[in-house]
């Protein structure tokens, strides 16, 4: 994640600053989060029918190969309709990995630890994405050139998919997921099926598609607002945003890990949607009362990227809300934060020409706190609840026998799973 947050902070300004227009740069962002989500959602039907370590792997090679097209065919050439093909393929790439890798997450853990097994995912997803990837670009630009950096970004993104592929040996992820009995199709309709057949699961998909809507909208406004309003320097921009998510994925990992004491709900209502609709205009506002002042906006940064991070226990809430369809739980949770990444650029490419880079802020100011409200619909059914206790409990007999060496017993509870 690391390689590919390295572009997120500054492939805007670099198109722009090489005869892009700032509409086609948000259109392309745009075209790339519609495959981001198509991709989001296929996680989990193709990893239910194929495993997930074998999805992530297709979506390493097509991250790869359209990584390559993209910078050598369309960047370098400046063809706009080369870019916009190859960065739309590609994103179709990261997504299978990472969702993949979620999903695998999620039929590996029990229960009880789904809230800091999420934690500790997006913890590492934020880490790279745009964290250390920004910062890494910052001190990169100026020692070895823009388009350097964006070559460095595909040999770590190599490197990283090739450690969790080949160093992960975990058996879940190597098998299919479900039942060999049940065809492809129906895998595929019932994690779109889920979202009318479990309603909850719906919300918690608009729910996450408002949740980094503004990071994805902000990596398109952001960096010429802070360099030509407030008066920051590209690597300055570039710092900022890496502390921004640097707060980000420490409250990533507290926030799942509170969650499973404090619960899932009152997390994500009261620091991700009100905390997200006070910060978000926070974050335009102040660093315009103090222009050129680092520290005054890095701490505002910092309290945005918190509540962003609030987020973080819907991957371990909704499989609770759908313990028996984990999968295409999670792909419609995918499909949200898919989602996220047009619907932000997209709100801006519809409405900064009616109210500029002020009205967008509001927009988004209202849509956290809508989610806020949906979020409280988001309770686990009694039905749900027994299902999980059975599996809690059957986890803990699973234990106990593998602590007495009872290997009669672990068959015997294996079978009945």
């Amino acid at each position: 994640m690391i390689g590919d947050g390295v572009e997120a902070g500054y492939l805007a300004p670099y198109l722009e600053g090489h005869g892009i227009t700032s509409r086609d740069t948000a259109f392309l962002f745009t075209i790339y989060g519609v495959t981001v989500s198509i991709s989001a959602w296929m996680s989990g039907p193709l990893s239910d029918l194929w495993g997930p370590k074998r999805v992530m792997w297709i979506g390493l090679a097509i991250w790869a190969v359209f990584e390559v097209v993209f910078l050598a065919g369309g960047v370098a050439t400046g063809s706009y309709p080369l870019m916009l093909f190859a960065y739309a393929m590609r994103g179709f790439g990261y997504p299978l990995f990472t969702y993949g890798f979620l999903v695998w997450i999620a039929a590996a853990t029990p229960a009880r630890m789904l809230g800091s097994a999420a934690g500790w995912f997006w913890f590492a997803f934020s880490g790279g994405l745009p964290t250390l990837g920004s910062l890494f670009a910052s001190f990169a630009i100026p020692v070895i050139g823009e388009m350097s950096t964006f070559w460095a970004s595909l040999g770590m993104v190599l490197i990283g998919g090739l450690m969790a592929l080949l160093l992960t040996k975990e058996p879940t992820g190597s098998k299919r997921l479900a039942p060999k009995d049940v065809a492809p199709a129906t895998i595929f309709f019932s994690s779109l099926s889920i979202l009318w057949r479990e309603p909850k699961t719906f919300i918690a998909m608009i729910v996450r598609t408002i949740n980094t809507s503004s990071e994805y909208a902000f990596l398109v406004i952001m960096p010429a607002f802070f360099t030509k309003v407030i008066g920051f320097s590209l690597s300055q921009w570039l710092q900022l945003l890496s502390i921004v998510f640097l707060s980000n994925i420490l409250v990533n990992l507290l926030s799942g890990i509170f969650s499973d004491r404090i619960g899932h709900r009152t997390v994500v209502a009261v620091g991700g949607g009100i905390g997200a609709a006070l910060m978000v205009p926070a974050f335009y506002y102040v660093p315009q009362m103090y222009p050129g002042n680092f520290f005054v906006a890095a701490v505002i940064g910092a309290l945005y990227g918190a509540s962003l991070a609030a987020f973080v226990p819907l991957s371990g809430l909704v499989p609770q809300i759908c313990p028996k369809e984990k999968a295409a739980a999670l792909s419609a949770l995918g499909l949200g934060a898919g989602a996220s990444t047009w619907v932000g650029p997209a709100i801006v490419t519809w409405f900064e020409s009616w109210r500029g880079i002020e009205g967008i802020i509001w927009i988004f100011s209202g849509l956290y706190v809508a989610s806020a409200l949906m979020t409280l619909a988001l309770t686990v059914s009694p039905e749900a609840r027994r299902h999980l206790e059975k599996m809690a409990a059957r986890d803990r007999k699973a234990t106990k026998a593998a602590a007495r060496g009872d290997i009669a017993d672990e068959l015997a509870l294996g079978e009945r799973a």
